[in-house]
């Protein structure tokens, strides 16, 4: 195991600017030669960094429990396997695939009865499960990537891939700027710049989580060493520095809105000033994942006890997962106001988060964001009084749905708090289109939208239904499964929904993950069991999926995890029964 340090070298000195000259000037000098090396060689070098993840795995868990406050043995540690180190290892290997796909045939694979066109001629794309490695470790989950308008069965080739059907691409050098939540998020979208786009990269890793560098840079050590990727460090004088660079083509950031329009237009009166005129400061392409207030639409219908304790562990893990810290974490929970189960679900939510401990409000900000919503809902029901360790988690009930300036609706919390509101309709089908026109037209963002619904209730609603997911302007929408997994899963695309500017920013523009190349993808569709294994086999429901291991309530996520990361590694059928067991007993 390549031995690493804890934090990177200091970019604080005088001779920062001077270094990073001399890296961008590297990269450029590379940009070519990468953009056009051969496929064998860009498939080997996806091995490589899959291999060297691997052996630094266990070495970043333990640097992102230990920033994260989450105790040795906690199965709270199967979030940073899980979205750590397996993602990034699922995302490398997915990927790996596709090229040599393309590799063999000079085209993405994809059969053709993955493919289907909807009656409003919408195409719509299987894309996972796509092994039965997928179909036993996922069992029952599904997603589908749904293409924008133009794109059909005919041509839908024509729209993948579409960097490697050029015979002499150019060179490019782009920024990422690193996201400080989730740890996969960095080295994901280097990978897709590099691979999908055909930029070599300057990665800026996010103050909150530098620590992580030296264990990127170790496993991406042959793309530094050969002039296709480089790192830096520091806060916002260094992002502006590297932003503007002269060397840098091409910039992508996953972050907040303001930290976008502070890139593209400035800061201060100034810079506000620029917005409204809409006169940026720069003219490079800007790529970006800016997160949303997420909503959680629950739909009527036929729900026992235990689907209302399930479904409410499942809501908490929405909002709880890294404390809440996730650009998806679900904060608008939308409940039909006649439905006699409505209440129950709020309270099993809240009896669930008081079961599990509080986090520690590593993101910078955590108290200021909280303080703006509770401030505005003085009543809200506190979890736990909260302090310098600890989130203090809230809910906020009885929301108004038709106030105008609600900030809960405007305001992502990327914190601790959970918005309630209701909408009426005593017809699933009618309030289902009322809470999808309501999500779209009064909630900020456009990244993530869950809908939890009972199988009874989608047969009854018919071709209603997959009219409303139609109808439902979100990048990533899970059905009865959290937009999470959506993120986790490589086949499908991550990013906003199309049509942003950079005046009207939003969620941001373009997409990310995406392994299957699509270049005009509108929003991918993630499907889970609405029952848990094994009680679902008693309502006819073949899938073995047990209490997923990203719930927050599951007691063997760490092990799991962890075991994924070692699957993935090395897929074998012999590495299959440590995580079935473990699964079971979670």
């Amino acid at each position: 195991m390549t031995e690493v340090t804890t934090k990177p070298a200091a970019i604080a000195s005088p001779q920062w600017r001077q270094q990073v000259d001399q890296d961008i000037a590297k990269l450029g000098a590379h940009a070519t030669e990468w953009a056009r090396l051969g496929i064998r060689r860009k498939i080997e070098l996806l091995h490589g960094l899959r291999d060297r993840t691997a052996a630094q795995a266990d070495r970043w868990v333990e640097l992102a429990t230990e920033a994260k406050g989450i105790p040795a043995g906690s199965p709270l540690a199967g979030e940073e396997w899980t979205s750590g180190p397996w993602a990034l290892l699922y995302g490398v290997n997915r990927l790996a695939e596709t090229l040599s796909g393309i590799e063999k045939t000079g085209m993405v694979p994809l059969s053709q009865s993955a493919v289907r066109t909807r009656p409003d001629g919408q195409v719509v794309v299987d894309v996972f499960p796509q092994s039965a490695y997928d179909s036993l470790l996922l069992s029952g989950i599904r997603a589908e990537v749904w293409m924008q308008p133009g794109v059909t069965a005919g041509n839908l080739r024509e729209t993948m891939g579409a960097f490697y059907r050029q015979k002499e691409p150019a060179g490019a050098v782009s920024l990422v700027l690193g996201a400080g939540n989730i740890a996969s998020i960095a080295p994901l979208d280097v990978v897709y710049k590099l691979y999908a786009e055909g930029s070599v990269c300057l990665l800026k890793m996010n103050p909150v989580n530098d620590y992580l560098g030296p264990v990127l840079e170790a496993a991406f050590a042959e793309f530094i060493e050969a002039g296709y990727l480089a790192t830096v460090y520091g806060g916002a004088d260094v992002g502006a520095y590297v932003a503007d660079h002269p060397g840098v083509d091409e910039i992508h950031i996953t972050g907040s809105a303001r930290t976008h329009d502070a890139i593209y237009f400035g800061g201060g009166p100034e810079g506000e000033r620029r917005k409204r005129e809409n006169q940026p400061l720069t003219t490079k392409r800007m790529t970006s994942e800016l997160g949303n207030v997420s909503p959680t639409i629950v739909v009527p219908g036929p729900w026992s006890e235990a689907d209302i304790r399930f479904q409410a562990a499942h809501i908490a893990t929405q909002k709880m997962h890294n404390g809440g810290f996730n650009c998806i974490a679900a904060q608008v929970l939308i409940l039909p106001s006649s439905w006699d189960r409505g209440a129950a679900l709020v309270h099993a939510v809240e009896d669930i988060l008081k079961a599990t401990p509080a986090r520690l409000p590593y993101y910078p900000g955590a108290g200021d964001r909280e303080r703006t919503l509770l401030a505005a809902h003085p009543d809200a029901d506190l979890i736990d009084a909260g302090g310098p360790d600890a989130i203090p988690r809230a809910v906020i009930t009885g929301i108004d749905s038709s106030a105008g300036d609600e900030v809960c609706f405007r305001t992502e919390a990327f914190s601790a708090v959970l918005a309630v509101t209701s909408l009426p309709g005593d017809d699933p089908g009618d309030y289902l289109e009322s809470a999808v026109e309501f999500a779209n037209t009064r909630l900020w963002g456009t990244l993530g939208a869950n809908i939890l619904i009972h199988p009874a209730t989608i047969k009854a609603l018919g071709d209603r239904f997959e009219d409303a997911l139609a109808a439902l302007h979100y990048g990533c929408i899970a059905v009865n499964s959290w937009t999470g997994v959506g993120f986790l899963l490589a086949q499908a695309t991550w990013g906003a929904f199309p049509g942003h500017t950079p005046d009207d920013i939003q969620s941001g523009i373009g997409v990310v993950h995406n392994s299957l190349l699509f270049d005009k993808a509108q929003k991918s569709v993630v499907y889970q069991p609405f029952y848990p294994f094994p009680r679902g086999l008693r309502h006819g429901q073949t899938a073995m999926l047990p209490n997923p291991p990203w719930f927050i309530t599951n007691k063997r996520a760490d092990k799991i995890a962890k075991n994924l990361v070692a699957f993935e590694a090395q897929p074998s059928p012999l590495r299959l029964a440590p995580i079935f067991s473990e699964a079971l007993r979670g």
